[in-house]
């Protein structure tokens, strides 16, 4: 699977940057998202901060723990192909996902022409992602784990050597722990739960996620 990326800034804190075009004002906003209705209320709030505006276009992709990605897009009244698929198009050329972009434009009075309208949306996206903080994407499987107390220690000795992390726990009479461990280390963690421990644990196979890992400034 190709290495893929994700956005770390929040819809509420999104990355932004801005141009001019013929006296057009392309702003764009880009941020991280876990899902598409996500991205579609991130898209909303862009609206409600540029009531003025003449378009707000934009593109999310989410997904691709499991090998699928879903994405979405909206030309929001721009000549069909010339806004969102160019955002899109900055997206998929940086290998991100789990993350939308919303192109604002302020029309100046002066028409683009197709092309022109590409270029200045595809350069309102790639700013917006310049400005952005990068992680990279680690796909995970999500694991539900019931212990012994008394197999609490030898259990997380296991998820650290597979480099996994703990993302949740219940405790009763037994110990119920959710972990998230690498696709690649995956079937290691469920070789050593059964000879750690006589196949006595058994661990239930969750969805897939993807973990982010903040790329070094």
């Amino acid at each position: 699977m190709t290495e893929m990326f994700t956005l770390l800034n929040t819809p509420d804190d999104p990355a932004h940057d801005a141009m001019v075009e013929k006296k057009s004002e392309f702003i764009g906003d880009a941020c991280h998202v876990d899902s598409l209705d996500e991205a579609l209320a991130f898209v909303e709030t862009i609206r409600e901060r540029h009531p003025k505006s003449r378009h707000v276009a934009y593109a999310a992709i989410c997904g691709g723990a499991d090998g699928r990605l879903s994405e979405r897009m909206s030309d929001d009244g721009e000549p069909s192909g010339t806004a969102g698929k160019p955002i899109l198009d900055v997206l998929r050329a940086n290998g991100l996902t789990d993350c939308a972009v919303a192109v604002t434009r302020y029309f100046g009075g002066i028409l683009l022409g197709s092309g022109g309208l590409i270029r200045a949306y595809s350069t309102g996206a790639s700013l917006a992602v310049k400005a952005a903080r990068r992680a990279r994407i680690v796909p995970c499987r999500m694991y539900r784990v019931r212990l012994e107390y008394a197999q609490i220690g030898s259990f997380q000795r296991i998820v650290s050597a597979v480099d996994g992390e703990q993302t949740g726990q219940e405790f009763t009479d037994r110990v119920t722990v959710e972990v998230s461990v690498p696709m690649e280390q995956a079937e290691t963690f469920e070789t050593r739960l059964r000879e750690t421990f006589n196949a006595a644990v058994v661990p239930e196979t969750m969805d897939a996620v993807n973990r982010a890992v903040p790329l070094a400034e």
